[in-house]
């Protein structure tokens, strides 16, 4: 009987050791989710929002300091009712506006932005378009007084982020378009890579594989990938998409639209990949956070 009873209060000492060891584990956890927080109440994070404006691109960023950027600007005007819910009223400027390509789908929800806002800064590739929308950009930009750049590898934007490194560069087009008019401009896209502290966010505008490949090499590594040209078949590659690594792929694409997008085999490939896939077509405007070591995708 004495055997019996030792063995059982080792077993029960047992029990008792994993239950402290498990309210410890606890405690730990608890504090560290205190802390977590803590620090992301601490300082204002960097805000992304892939606003849902149909077939299009529309991307808002306002950093710690409140410099705000708009990378393109959709199909249409729907982009300024997404901008008043996440500016304030009175706030009737914009520090950067970035054009990746003048195809109607970016460029025309910009000519209502450049109507109803002052825009410190521009950025774009300069490619003429024989469209409307392109000679209406052209008209307004004249009389915007703003400080105009061309896309180019090389550029980059310097960004307040506090206490880490911040800034937006652009890798692609590795030459000037300035002035040449093509018919496509799809693959003459200003790409552009965010970085703020240890996250990153590649903006592929709409290039195509072609491009994709010229890339692989530079530095494209991020966290978040918008994906190329609302989930066309023709980008997306492979190569491409080991090269980037990212651990979400936002897709920015209307609810009815008569391409298919995003096609099925690229969101085949993104699953492959073990990349998370969000869609503004199902989830609406997606808002992520970063405070230069995490990032957060906000719930609606």
């Amino acid at each position: 009987m004495g055997y019996l009873f030792n063995k059982v209060v080792r077993i029960r000492n047992k029990k008792k050791i994993v239950l402290l060891i498990a309210f410890g584990v606890l405690a730990v956890l608890n504090l560290f989710s205190w802390l977590v927080a803590a620090d992301w109440a601490k300082q204002k994070p960097l805000t992304i929002i892939f606003f849902n404006v149909g077939q299009g691109d529309a991307v808002f960023v306002e950093t710690p300091r409140r410099q705000q950027i708009l990378i393109d600007g959709g199909p249409d005007s729907s982009v300024l009712a997404k901008l008043a819910k996440v500016m304030p009223f009175y706030d009737r400027s914009i520090d950067l506006v970035i054009l990746s390509h003048p195809e109607k789908d970016h460029l025309a929800g910009l000519l209502e932005v450049l109507k109803r806002y002052k825009v410190e800064n521009i950025i774009w590739t300069g490619v003429v378009r024989d469209i409307p929308e392109w000679q209406e950009w052209e008209r307004l930009l004249k009389g915007e007084n703003a400080k105009i750049k061309i896309a180019h590898s090389g550029l980059s934007v310097v960004l307040d982020g506090r206490e880490f490194s911040s800034h937006f560069d652009i890798i692609y087009p590795f030459e000037n378009f300035a002035g040449q008019k093509i018919k496509d401009s799809n693959d003459t896209s200003a790409v552009g890579r965010l970085v703020f502290g240890n996250n990153s966010f590649l903006f592929a505008g709409d290039i195509g594989k072609s491009v994709e490949q010229k890339l692989i090499g530079c530095d494209i590594d991020s966290d978040i990938l918008k994906i190329a040209h609302h989930g066309s078949r023709y980008s997306s590659s492979e190569e491409f998409l080991a090269a980037v690594s990212p651990e979400i792929a936002v897709i920015p694409v209307g609810r009815e639209n008569s391409y298919g997008h995003p096609h099925p085999d690229i969101l085949a490939r993104l699953r492959d990949f073990g990349i998370d896939i969000r869609r503004t077509d199902q989830d609406g405007d997606i808002k992520i956070i970063s405070n230069g070591r995490q990032i957060k995708i906000l719930k609606k």
